[in-house]
């Protein structure tokens, strides 16, 4: 059943390759490639380095950095040691970031010089006492731990140990680090292995330009590191540098937002790209139109499949397969498709009870990879945990064919260009302002990031505020992509008859107009 039995962690899955097929490639950077047994070596000596430093089992090791080799060895190195690799945000404002840093209690963290002053300045608004190894062109961390030992540290990893610990953010605005165990991402490729659309060759190579502090990039990577499949790195999403580095590697794997996917296509490069190594484009975060998957099929003439999941997840839920791409069906291309084996779907009314085929309901999951819960926060854990199930606090349907959309957010979540963003906290920020009565975010149609952030304000009776003001308060505290892109003013909300704002009506008269296609 399994692929690679003796697998269990995630140091194992580059080990078990650098003693199968060691000279087979494993990243490529630039001009350099970097085969298994050197990732393997490297990510030794970070392990018995970290270990030398007083890396303890459970100690949360931090990174603070955009893509690039290091990342994959610190990631596999701190998963050698028993200490949980926590990826930090680097797009988050200082205020947001010192939170992290303080929830997280991170032992000791690996940090960009081009990120110093986020980094001090985040860290000067905690109590805490952290180790930085600093890291940039020249002093990487293979050379910084090259006297260290390039064998693996005489340790047991447990599968049920923290690998990896990712932020989330809550309704209430407060992070939350969701904790994902060994287990969880070898149960997970099980998952995979058993679903017959996915297959691989010795040839394939994955492009990966997505922000690592998301899991959507460290998920897909190491299913592919996995499986044996090269991960061509690129430093951050920018259409002209993937589109280079499509010419350049030749990839034959490619993930994406749908948003990154229309700027893409929006470049004026991609008319004269060849696009043709790629069989395989793969996008999640949200839905895709049909007319930007008829205009991908035109430019890019690979399969597509889309990908529900979660950070809690350790991967994919469910997929939307190539053969389930039907552009004469567009409510097909809305749904998320259809569970991987080993999943269960179902759709609940408030009471827990399943509701007939077509009625919206929450959607809840049963999954061998589900986190076992997040860090410090029972209570959280209480309510999205339930009996073996994942609320995902995603509204949800199921239509005749089996196939399920996501129709609603339970928590007003906001999806802007593949960006997850909560609009409580937008809110709370934005209440703090002397001469806000009251504040209410939405998500309004954007025809580049699919959602923008609107901010609907009552100001406090005769005050004078403006647009401009607000979204500069806003700018001081939250990352760019969180700060209302609109604001505004009103003399009141809707209101439900238990007295809470009504956000559905709020956001009626935005996608009415879009619907008619209203600017």
């Amino acid at each position: 059943m399994w692929l690679y039995p003796e697998v269990r962690t995630l140091g194992q899955f580059i080990a078990y390759h650098a003693t199968h097929t060691p000279d087979r490639r494993a990243l490529v950077w630039g001009d350099r490639t970097i085969s298994f047994a050197e990732y393997d070596r490297a990510a030794n000596r970070v392990a018995n380095g970290l270990l030398a430093r007083g890396v303890e089992v459970a100690d949360r090791v931090g990174f603070l950095g955009l893509n690039s080799p290091d990342f994959y060895f610190a990631l596999t190195g701190t998963a050698k040691t028993r200490g949980a690799f926590t990826v930090f945000n680097w797009r988050l404002a200082v205020p947001e970031l010192a939170q992290l840093i303080a929830d997280s209690d991170t032992r000791l963290v690996i940090v960009e010089r081009g990120l110093e002053s986020l980094w001090s300045a985040a860290a000067a608004l905690t109590d805490r006492a952290i180790e930085v190894i600093w890291i940039d062109e020249q002093a990487t961390l293979e050379t910084i731990f090259a006297a260290e030992p390039d064998t693996a540290p005489d340790l047991f990893i447990s599968e049920e140990d923290t690998a990896i610990q990712l932020y989330t953010s809550g309704t209430t605005g407060l992070p939350k680090g969701v904790m994902l165990s060994h287990g969880g991402f070898n149960r997970i490729r099980l998952c995979e292995h058993l679903e017959p659309t996915y297959h691989w060759t010795d040839d394939d190579i994955f492009i990966n330009p997505l922000p690592n502090f998301h899991l959507l990039s460290i998920g897909i990577a190491f299913q592919c590191l996995y499986n044996g499949v090269a991960v061509s790195i690129v430093r951050q999403f920018d259409p002209a540098t993937v589109l280079a580095t499509i010419a350049r590697d030749r990839p034959t794997l490619l993930t994406l937002t749908p948003t990154m996917i229309q700027m893409l296509l929006d470049h004026p490069a991609a008319a004269a790209t060849d696009f043709s190594s790629l069989r395989l484009t793969l996008y999640a975060g949200s839905p895709i139109s049909l007319g930007l998957i008829r205009r991908a099929i035109a430019v890019m003439p690979c399969k597509f499949m889309q990908f529900y999941g979660a950070t809690e997840a350790s991967g994919a839920f469910s997929i939307l397969r190539p053969d389930e791409h039907d552009l004469s069906d567009e409510e097909s291309l809305q749904s998320c498709g259809r569970p991987l084996p080993l999943i269960e779907f179902r759709i609940v009314d408030t009471a827990g009870h399943d509701v007939p085929e077509g009625e919206p309901g929450e959607l809840i999951i049963r999954a061998p990879a589900i986190t076992a819960g997040y860090w410090k926060q029972p209570e959280a854990t209480a309510k999205t945990l339930n009996n073996g199930w994942y609320r995902s606090g995603d509204v949800a349907r199921r239509d005749a064919k089996g196939l399920y959309y996501i129709v609603d957010r339970v928590k007003d979540m906001i999806v802007s260009g593949g960006e997850n963003i909560y609009s409580a906290e937008v809110e709370n920020c934005l209440s703090t302002h002397p001469l806000v009565a009251a504040v209410a975010v939405i998500g309004v149609p954007d025809p580049r990031w699919g959602e923008a952030v609107k901010a609907c304000i009552i100001a406090k009776p005769g005050s004078v505020l403006d647009e401009a003001t607000l979204i500069a308060h806003a700018r001081a505290s939250l990352a760019a992509y969180k700060v209302p892109k609109s604001v505004t003013f009103m003399e009141s909300f809707p209101l439900v008859p238990s007295g809470k704002v009504s956000k559905k009506d709020l956001r009626a008269p935005f996608w009415e107009a879009e619907a008619r296609g209203v600017a």
